[in-house]
């Protein structure tokens, strides 16, 4: 999954803490509470004046730290974080003086968005304010700059992960991939003391501000209670599992079958082998798991890499003469860019065709889309708005693959957005609730039906059969599914180390149990504590809150759902596809539009008819992949 850079990512934390009009949870005892020197709609008005002035600043910061990896660019984003919440921690203290008064609806909701901030809640102490900052800067930039080097004198054996990825995507040789998962891990342990600290200053961030730790501040952000969270999140997660066990239970028959003894560590599906290097999508194990081979085909990677060999012979062709090696390196760098280009302007069609606004001009012009040749960049996909007035960009490393192209896809809805909801208060410019943001560009990416996949140029006109049509629900079960228990195990594991349940000298070793009973899965040799495997994955060490993919991938097939019943759409589910449709495009931008200025509840009911999160359309949508595999899988000892 991706993240986005949401403007209140930076600023203002997502969602409200409580339903029926509740704010956060009050200061604590000890805290002294003078009488407001202003009104609570004159502190609202300076917060959004705030957040317009200070916002292009910290995203322009960031965008240096994540694109141009150096020291002076870490220090620049450092210091403009140290600055915006150094001022937010003081409208939160402002915020504050409110609690318990009679206000104005929108003006609690403000305050109550003000007072969860962010995901990173800094102490009031200036000097650990610092040092949270620069920790974090840090983090980031370790992660975007790994490398696994298999000869540490030769940096000619330095891969970084998207070499790494490929191995696992495309070699099927055991021992290969093995060396690739468990070398792009190594560029963790480094990370484990400085995240240590940084999850101890955020701790001490949130009590500050009334929460018992970081993770029920995270969780307040739901119109629900923190507690409430988790309990919704079970819930969903009890409709879902059936469906995934039946999946690992075929994968890890294929795996056996391909792999022999080595196919499955007790019952678990082998880290290594999953095609991914934290095995939240498994589609790059098609050629292992393809119900069907061959049947109505959707090599949509081939067509695209077609179609860049293309643009790269027509930059050739513009070289006169004997070109040299810089000439031709120069030329794939166009082709890249070219085919980076078109592939995003195929998802833009999408959402114009819908009746949404094309991208403004500097949108290409400013994202960053292949990845430099001359410097670190973290290549991990994320969307970016610049201001409060529809400045937006991308920031990918994009690669002729349908991987990239579904990602492009899922970082538009994100920038779409914000383009939604860019002239309403900054305060209020953020999802209905971060599951939201995440499952916008998800659910056009549930349209990407093989008609319209067809219609776009990318495969030939379907044949409808049963084996087609359960060879295209595995394509879309491979990353839709299997990524739903990742969804739940990263915060799950957070919360722990948040809430002191899991202990620094338990990290690792919480982690694999998590991995365990959620996704099935296992390390095929020891971790143990002198690894650190959660900060392999972007989301920790950039501290990116992560249950909002898990609701998202509910919540993007009940949007899905709402949007083909709008488009007047009959037949199954998993068949719709309601691109070009001006009525569903009307209720989307709709929806869009609203920001986080109302419960999510509310946002919810007026797009789909219903009030609360629920799994029901997942299960329509692979209704006929879901009796595939119960029959595949008669005989055999499912679960883990």
């Amino acid at each position: 999954m991706k993240i986005s850079r949401t403007l209140l990512a930076m600023a203002i934390a997502v969602g409200l803490s409580a339903c029926g009009g509740e704010t956060a949870p009050p200061p604590s005892a000890e805290a002294v509470v003078t009488p407001p020197a202003k009104s609570a709609d004159q502190l609202v008005a300076e917060v959004n004046a705030a957040i317009s002035e200070q916002a292009p600043q910290v995203a322009a910061a960031d965008w240096l730290a994540s694109t141009y990896i150096n020291s002076e660019s870490a220090t620049v984003s450092a210091s403009a974080n140290e600055r915006w919440l150094t001022m937010l921690n003081g409208f939160i203290e402002e915020a504050a003086k409110f609690d318990g008064q009679k206000l104005e609806p929108e003006t609690a909701r403000a305050l109550a968005l003000l007072k969860i901030s962010s995901a990173n809640p800094a102490p009031r102490d200036p000097a650990k304010l610092a040092e949270l900052t620069q920790l974090r800067t840090r983090l980031e930039g370790a992660y975007g700059a790994g490398k696994y080097c298999k000869d540490a004198d030769d940096p000619a054996s330095c891969r970084d992960i998207g070499q790494l990825s490929e191995v696992l995507a495309k070699n099927r040789d055991y021992a290969a991939q093995l060396e690739a998962w468990e070398g792009w891990h190594t560029v963790a342990p480094p990370m484990r003391a400085d995240y240590q600290r940084f999850a101890a200053l955020i701790n001490e961030g949130a009590k500050e501000i009334g929460f018992k730790d970081a993770g029920e501040l995270w969780r307040s952000g739901y119109d629900m209670s923190p507690a409430e969270v988790v309990v919704e999140a079970d819930r969903l997660w009890g409709q879902v599992r059936p469906l995934y066990e039946q999946l690992h239970c075929y994968t890890r028959g294929k795996l056996e079958t391909r792999y022999g003894e080595q196919g499955s560590v007790n019952g678990k599906l082998p880290a290594h082998l999953m095609g991914n290097l934290w095995q939240q999508d498994w589609a790059n194990l098609w050629d292992l798991l393809e119900p069907y081979p061959g049947e109505g085909s959707l090599d949509v990677s081939t067509a695209l890499q077609a179609q860049r060999d293309a643009l790269y012979r027509t930059e050739l062709s513009k070289l006169s003469g004997a070109p040299g090696p810089a000439e031709i390196v120069q030329a794939g760098v166009q082709a890249d860019l070219a085919q980076a280009k078109a592939m995003t302007k195929l998802a833009e069609g999408f959402y114009t065709g819908l009746g949404m606004p094309a991208l403004p001009d500097h949108f290409y012009s400013e994202s960053l889309l292949i990845k430099p040749r001359d410097r670190d960049v973290v290549c991990h996909a994320s969307a970016w708005p610049m201001d409060t007035s529809g400045r937006v960009r991308i920031k990918m490393c994009i690669t002729p693959t349908e991987e990239d192209l579904t990602t492009i896809y899922h970082e538009l809805g994100h920038i779409y957005y914000y383009l939604a909801y860019k002239d309403g208060p900054p305060i209020f410019q953020n999802g209905a609730h971060d599951g939201f943001h995440e499952a916008i560009g998800d659910t056009i990416v549930l349209s990407m039906t093989p008609t319209y996949l067809a219609s776009i140029g990318l495969v030939d006109d379907p044949k409808v059969s049963e084996h087609a049509t359960v060879n295209e629900q595995m394509r879309m079960a491979l990353s839709k599914v299997a990524f739903m228990p990742f969804g739940l195990l990263i915060d799950r594991w957070r919360w722990g180390v948040f809430d002191g349940s899991i202990a620094p000298e338990n990290y690792n070793q919480a982690w694999w149990e998590l991995k365990a009973k959620y996704q099935g899965v296992a390390p095929a040799t020891a971790r143990g504590e002198d690894f650190f495997d959660p900060a392999a994955k972007y989301h920790v060490p950039g501290n990116t809150p992560y249950t909002r993919y898990f609701f998202s991938h509910i919540l993007q097939f009940q949007f899905y759902k709402a949007l083909c019943d709008a488009s007047g759409h009959t037949g199954p589910l998993h068949t719709c596809n309601f691109a070009g449709n001006a009525e569903a495009g009307r209720r989307y931008w709709a929806m869009l539009e609203k920001g986080s200025k109302q419960p999510w509840q509310q946002t919810m009911k007026e797009l789909t008819g219903g009030e609360s999160m629920d799994a029901s359309a997942v299960l329509e949508y692979f209704a006929p992949l879901q009796g595939w595999l119960q029959e595949q899988n008669q005989g055999k000892a499912c679960g883990f």
